[in-house]
């Protein structure tokens, strides 16, 4: 009878009495098919020999699994010699007489490997030697990667190789409608499951993704290029027709350029330029406009000039551009301005201005323009004379200026442009030859130009002039600035400087009457530089020092000497050299300061023959450098600029680089060591986090370890600054990014924050744990890239906590905004080292529940070793910790649905070592 007490048909045996039993049972041939290793699977029940009297001797409590490989079946008497033994099957349970009354069934299960097989078939034999056994059932299998559709491509059934830690690459053939983009592969795995999808395959051109398969595009709707983005809906003034359309058709009157992408609205040819104007003066005439009030929906915006020079009668007219000289041309022009030179006198020109873009060509519709009439008799406006600064102020510039000569026209105003150098400009204007331009930045170059206005339009603007407005007022000290009741007078750029001087004797008088007087007469003419006493605060500013980016010096010698410390060079001794860097080499030696015991220092040294600009981004690192100060960030001591080599002068770090010190030391360390060295790393990013600064190249190779194994983070070569906005990123182009510590974003976008960093912290923490393994081993930089794309993440290291583990999971997802700030790190690493049994893999004692970090979730667990796919499973038997997880066994696995013997086996192995562990712990008498 089974276990649910239904009868069964067995192969039993149970001669116990007599010795020297030799009873076979054979299979029948079996195609081996596609398999290259089968399993056998064994279900039998076994009687205790104690529990059968008189057979002692005779009895046996084991059998012998045999098999033979043919390629065909045999017709001739059994051979046993010609078969090989598999292995001697033993039962974990067996039965008594109890049980037999009781109709207890205790049956075992057994799995066994065999291969490689290379034949057509074989035969299964099974050898009796004395026990008392029933076989319940056989079953023979082998294991193959089911036919799956991963990214847009179809991979056939694979059968795995014999040699379990070798995979079989297969590559995908793309679905119907569908293309490569980057070639699709997976790795056919020894348990028959797929692993590390690379590349994809993307929808054609009119087709897109739904469901995992491609659709062609609805009507209304087009798909210009292959990829894996969604149809869009038509461009305005275009449309669609029929499903599938990779391009929309322009609505009547509408075009697209053959230069236009299929993405870009269809437009149409731009209305006539507005509010055409001109100036005429003795040598030129200037024509300006407004640019059309309608440009057709396109910036490609020019203008044509067509110049007819007209007689008395309407028809006496011909084309004149060939005997006027256009600046800077009469065609193509993309400002609203040209220059007309060399016409004659006493006559009447008709120019038409054309507005076009990059459609009016196609168009057949009749261009449109506007048109004004010129006579040369009239004459135009004269030209203003030179242009100077009367004085200046932090905010406000005086100008005047000469008015025009033998001008036969009543000049109407005058026109002031100006604007702060490289940025768009203002204007204002004055009847007066005179102007203060105020609302100006502090010490700041603008560039003016004049112009007048009368009834015949405006002249041409005089050349430009440039000056600068004075520095913001400053505190000046008594000898230099008058102290009164209300606050210190400004002596800046030209302006009255009063100075009191307090003499003896007969001069006392004369010097009070005079100063209040003067006084008077500053405040009233010069306002502007009036400085008031603020309130200043006796401590240290309030607040978080913030980091200085050096590249915003407009000389960056000033960060040098701002952030760091000159050193004279006959205080360091170079003893010897340790390495290399991009600027020079790296030396170690001695530093001697007065009055201090003589420490320890590394010196980078610029080779020479440099340029300025390397001498610049040599001591940039420096001016980086100088402005921290934290027990786990490399310290500057000092430079030597003044004098040749140039030097940057650093803590020395005994044990250098953390890969290679980790490399050396391989499993030297406890996990308790490692964390702290770890939670140093955190530390040193928090504070430079705090500081508004992102590092960008954070990697166990830029981390220096001393002799009490602290780390130290270093090499500030690639590291900017962020904007005050928390969620601002540093947007940068072109160099190299060290793909394998990177987060996706600065890969794609190179938008780089402290997010990023905390992305390559997740880097550093598995190459720690793994003692300097490098990530993701020999990958290429792409596959990588795509392995990335597609949600594949670095597996834990061998004997690394869960916890650890999961923190890197944590710190490598794909949405920056869910990766943990530094803070929370520091504080996370700090509740392990506080508490060393939670960072083990167990749980807790039956009963208690363990503190996990809040991103340790059944879902984490099971990520961790690939079995994402039964987590409904889990939830829905009531498994939701993973204290719960840790008392499951073999048959609670199967019952919540896991059928696969190759899943089973993993979730109950990882089960089975959080369970380990806990024991382990519990040896030690510690408490979880």
């Amino acid at each position: 009878m089974d276990e649910h007490n239904r009868p069964i048909h067995t192969f039993q045996v149970c001669n116990v009495m007599e010795p020297n039993q030799n009873n076979w049972l054979r299979s029948n041939w079996i195609s081996r098919q596609a398999a290259q290793k089968i399993y056998v699977e064994l279900r039998f029940t076994l009687r205790d020999c104690n529990s059968i009297p008189w057979v002692s001797g005779t009895c046996k409590e084991t059998f012998n699994l045999f098999y033979h490989e043919t390629d065909e079946a045999h017709s001739v008497k059994f051979k046993p010699q010609q078969y090989t033994k598999i292995d001697t099957i033993a039962a974990d349970e067996s039965f008594t007489q109890m049980d037999l009354g009781d109709r207890i069934l205790k049956l075992n299960t057994e799995v066994r490997e065999v291969g490689p097989m290379t034949r057509k078939g074989f035969y299964l034999a099974f050898q009796d030697i004395g026990a008392c056994i029933a076989l319940v059932s056989v079953r023979i299998y082998y294991k193959k990667c089911p036919f799956t559709l991963r990214n847009l491509a179809s991979f056939p059934d694979t059968v795995p190789r014999v040699d379990s830690s070798s995979l079989v690459e297969v590559r995908g053939a793309c679905i119907d409608h569908a293309e490569e983009r980057d070639t699709p592969k997976l790795f056919c795995g020894a348990d028959g499951d797929w692993l590390v999808p690379l590349g994809r395959c993307v929808c054609s051109i009119a087709y897109e993704e739904i469901d995992g398969s491609c659709t062609a595009c609805h009507p209304g709707f087009y798909k210009a290029y292959a990829g894996n983005i969604r149809c869009s809906k038509c461009p305005p003034h275009s449309f669609s027709y029929g499903e599938g359309a990779a391009i929309c058709h322009c609505e009547t009157g509408f075009f697209r350029a053959e230069s236009d992408p299929p993405t870009m609205a269809c437009t149409r040819p731009p209305s006539p330029p507005r509010n055409l104007m001109f100036n005429l003066n003795d040598t030129c005439l200037m024509l300006e406009w407004s640019h059309p009030s309608d440009t057709g929906g396109r910036r490609d915006l020019t203008y044509n000039v067509q110049c007819k020079r007209c007689g008395p009668e309407p028809d006496q007219c011909q084309f004149c551009e060939e005997e006027l000289r256009f600046l800077p041309r009469p065609l193509g022009l993309t400002d609203a301005t040209v220059t007309i030179m060399d016409f004659s006198a006493h006559a009447n020109y008709t120019f038409e201005i054309e507005s076009l873009n990059g459609v009016s060509d196609i168009s057949s519709f009749p261009r449109q323009v506007a048109i004004i009439t010129v006579s040369t008799d009239q004459g135009g406006p004269s030209l203003v004379g030179s242009l100077k600064k009367d004085w200046a102020s932090p905010n406000s510039i005086a100008l005047s200026w000469q008015q025009p000569e033998q001008t036969t026209m009543l000049i109407l105003d005058y026109e002031i442009k100006y604007y702060e150098k490289q940025l768009s400009y203002s204007s204002t204007r004055t009847k007066a030859p005179s102007v203060i331009i105020s609302g100006l930045k502090p010490a700041t170059w603008y560039v003016f130009c004049v112009r007048t206005r009368s009834p015949a339009g405006y002249s041409s603007y005089t050349p430009k002039y440039e000056y600068k407005t004075t520095g913001d007022c400053k505190y000046l000290r008594p000898s230099t600035a008058l102290v009164t009741g209300l606050g210190y007078i400004s002596s800046d750029q030209g302006q009255v400087l009063v100075i009191v001087t307090a003499a003896v004797g007969g001069f006392t008088l004369l010097v009070l009457l005079i100063v209040p007087s003067s006084l008077v007469k500053i405040l009233k003419t010069h306002s502007q530089c009036l400085c008031f006493f603020p309130s200043v605060p006796t401590g240290p500013f309030p607040g978080i020092k913030t980091y200085v980016d050096p590249d915003t010096y407009e000389d960056p010698t000033q960060a040098i000497h701002e952030f760091t410390k000159e050193i004279d060079p006959s205080r360091i001794r170079i003893e010897r050299v340790i390495g290399a860097g991009e600027f020079g080499e790296v030396c170690s030696g001695r530093l001697r300061t007065p009055g201090k015991k003589e420490i320890a220092v590394a010196i980078k040294t610029l080779k020479g023959g440099y340029v300025e600009r390397q001498r610049r981004d040599f001591l940039r690192e420096a001016s980086i450098m100088g402005q921290f100060d934290h027990p786990n960030i490399i310290r500057l001591e000092g430079v030597v600029t003044k004098s040749k080599p140039v030097m940057i002068v650093v803590e020395y770090v005994e044990n250098g680089s953390l890969d290679s010190f980790l490399r050396q030391h391989d499993g030297h360390f406890t996990v308790i060591q490692l964390v702290g060295m770890l939670r140093g790393i955190a530390s040193g990013m928090k504070y430079l986090s705090d500081m508004g600064y992102v590092h960008r190249d954070l990697a166990a190779r830029n981390i220096l370890v001393n002799s009490n194994l602290v780390c130290k983070v270093s090499d500030f070569g690639l590291s900017r600054v962020l904007e005050d906005d928390p969620e601002a990123a540093y947007t940068t182009t072109g160099g190299k990014i060290p793909i394998r510590w990177t987060a996706p974003e600065a890969i794609s976008y190179r938008k780089f924050s402290s997010a990023s960093d905390a992305w390559s912290y997740g880097i550093v923490m598995w190459e720690v744990m793994s003692y300097g393994e490098r990530p993701y081993w020999e990958m290429s930089n792409q596959d990588v890239i795509l392995s990335i794309e597609e949600g594949y993440r670095l597996p834990a290291p061998m004997g690394c906590p869960v916890a650890l583990h999961q923190l890197m999971l944590h710190c490598w997802q794909k949405e920056r905004s869910h990766r943990p700030k530094f803070t929370d790190v520091v504080t996370f690493l700090d509740k392990l080292i506080r508490n060393p049994s939670s960072l083990l893999c167990s749980p807790g004692s039956p009963g208690e529940e363990m503190d996990y970090p809040m991103f340790i979730s059944i879902g984490d667990w099971l990520d961790s070793i690939k079995m994402t796919q039964y987590k409904s499973n889990f939830m829905a038997a009531g498994y939701n910790t993973l204290d719960s997880v840790a008392r499951m066994n073999i048959e609670d696995v199967r019952r919540i649905g896991v059928e696969l013997i190759g899943h089973q086996r993993r979730i109950t192995s990882s089960v089975q070592t959080l369970r380990l562990q806990l024991l382990h712990e519990q040896e030690k008498g510690f408490h979880v």
